[in-house]
């Protein structure tokens, strides 16, 4: 402790017992690596400020942000009408238990299923938790209207379903379930867009097929024309529910409200998180009736979620997405940037494949992608490379053409760098 205070160069107030703490960033870097879990790689950047698609860390340096938080900040960093929600609920009412009734809450509820195919909405706190809600329902309603056999859930090679055990197992990548042996049982792999493999894998025990209508932490992966509108008929025929992990590609970041809108089909069940609130930790469950009515009292429930500060912020973000012509600029900026993405991959024999839709999109490179990452950082502009070789590019939806330009030249030179 007293190696603490005197590396932090504090005053202590004895009035109001409060620190302030002056450290530089590499100072604060370094007690992070003392007492934070070590579960992530950071970049050695300490963020303390944003606004709209720009950042800046502890040292006054700005970054132009094309990972917006992970598709969390979709309208940018600190919307002022997410910022005065939040103050305003903050200084109402920040949390009570769901044994009672949220305004907030209802609102957005509301709006969601006004804007979507939804009847009923079950609020939570993050893409996983969302994710093991709507696996938990499409077992129970399995078993209710068919019979006890029927409890697996099919999902997809390269999909990201989140990092809690169900969740985790759902996820069909071998690299995160080392070392959490035995997964648990109920779930089958097959191949994303393929249409065959899914006819072949349903059988008297599938209670659900499960996937992301564009696989983000898998690469940008984007179905065929016609896959998920084929495998809406299959799920009909067949019985199965189908549910759309939408958390990522969810609130306009494809252009349109929800990424299944593109199909013109609806799924049974949907899972939103990430930017349903601006940045403030959200999760939600989107239900057709018949399905909803499965949970009764008592069967699932979440603290924290839907609380009123949560969906206040929530009510504010998904207003601004509809009120502000995000999504209509996510559709021209993105297909702006796609081109420009593609005239690069013509310069460059190791880019392998440009993909994606409105403002989430991928480069394949045929060589190590993280470099890249690090080069672009040099050049104050966060990108983000998954699957070791794919850049992903998920700037706010606020995205202007000009910003699009600055990141597309930085990379140009960065590739030339390799080349």
């Amino acid at each position: 402790m007293i190696e603490y205070l005197v590396h932090c160069n504090f005053l202590f107030h004895h009035s109001n017992f409060q620190w302030m703490v002056r450290m530089d960033s590499q100072a604060w870097m370094s007690l992070s690596e003392k007492y934070v879990a070590n579960t992530y790689a950071r970049y050695p950047i300490l963020l303390v400020r944003g606004k709209g698609t720009r950042v800046w860390d502890l040292d006054g340096k700005e970054y132009l942000d094309f990972v917006s938080g992970l598709a969390v900040c979709n309208l940018g960093h600190c919307h002022p009408k997410v910022v005065k929600a939040i103050q305003d609920q903050a200084a109402k009412l920040i949390h009570v238990s769901n044994f009672y009734y949220i305004e907030p809450q209802i609102q957005l509820a509301s709006l969601l299923c006004g804007h979507s195919f939804a009847d009923k909405v079950f609020f939570c706190n993050s893409g996983a938790e969302a994710n093991e809600g709507a696996m938990k329902l499409a077992r129970k309603y399995a078993k209710e209207k068919v019979g006890e056999e029927r409890y697996e859930i099919i999902t997809m090679e390269r999909s990201f379903h989140g990092r809690t055990l169900a969740t985790l197992t759902a996820t069909a990548q071998e690299k995160y379930h080392k070392g959490y042996a035995p997964l648990m049982p109920g779930f089958k792999y097959i191949p994303f867009n393929d249409i065959g493999a899914v006819k072949k894998a349903i059988d008297s025990k599938t209670c659900a097929v499960m996937l992301e209508p564009i696989q983000g932490e898998g690469g940008v992966n984007c179905p065929s024309e016609g896959y998920l509108r084929a495998l809406r008929e299959i799920c009909d025929e067949r019985g199965v529910l189908l549910i759309f992990d939408e958390v990522q590609v969810g609130m306009g970041r494809t252009g349109k409200l929800f990424a299944y809108e593109h199909d013109g089909i609806e799924p049974d069940v949907l899972t939103l998180a990430k930017s349903l609130a601006g940045g403030v930790p959200i999760g939600a469950l989107l239900i057709k009736k018949k399905i909803a009515d499965s949970f009764k009292p008592g069967d699932h429930a979440s603290t924290f979620g839907g609380n009123p500060l949560a969906t206040a912020a929530g009510v504010a973000a998904l207003t601004a997405i509809l009120e502000e012509g995000m999504l209509k600029n996510c559709q021209e900026v993105g297909d702006y940037f796609f081109l420009q993405l593609e005239e690069i991959k013509e310069k460059f024999p190791f880019v392998k494949e440009v993909r994606g839709k409105g403002l989430i999109l991928g480069m394949e490179l045929k060589i190590d992608g993280s470099s890249m990452v690090h080069e672009m950082l040099k050049k104050n502009i966060l990108i983000n490379c998954t699957m070791g070789n794919v850049l992903r590019f998920l700037p706010p939806l606020i995205v202007t053409r000009e910003e699009i330009d600055q990141v597309v030249r930085a990379l140009g030179e960065v590739f030339k760098r390799v080349s």
